[in-house]
């Protein structure tokens, strides 16, 4: 059964930090591309950040809007998929999930809230 479960969300006030990890099982986690999107209360699904499973470490590519502040890694031993966020914004309220993709197939995860206020 492919599961993905993401956590770390929570509400943080801006300027601050929060690390979202996912883990994944039920499928070769190695072998496919993982991504963080995000969807804002009446926006579109946004990707923020991807890497991929090529490449030593993954090539690793973001949204114009994070770029220099977010950062997404991952273990392929532990099956993790992790996005450092730092100087968050308000504007990067949402709800962030994580994605794996490999050719036709597609899975993501329930989603973890994020809130940038003061």
């Amino acid at each position: 059964q492919v599961q993905l479960v993401e956590s770390g969300g929570g509400l943080v006030q801006p300027g601050g930090s929060l690390t979202l990890s996912c883990v994944a099982s039920g499928f070769a986690f190695s072998n496919y591309d993982m991504s963080w999107y995000r969807q804002a209360p009446g926006k579109e699904r946004e990707l923020v950040a991807i890497i991929t499973s090529v490449g030593v470490g993954g090539i690793r590519n973001y949204v114009d809007s994070v770029k220099g502040r977010f950062t997404i890694s991952r273990d392929n031993a532990k099956n993790m998929v992790y996005l450092q966020m730092n100087s968050l914004k308000p504007e990067d309220t949402a709800v962030y999930y994580c994605d794996a993709r490999r050719l036709f197939m597609n899975y993501w995860g329930q989603g973890t809230q994020v809130t940038v206020s003061s």
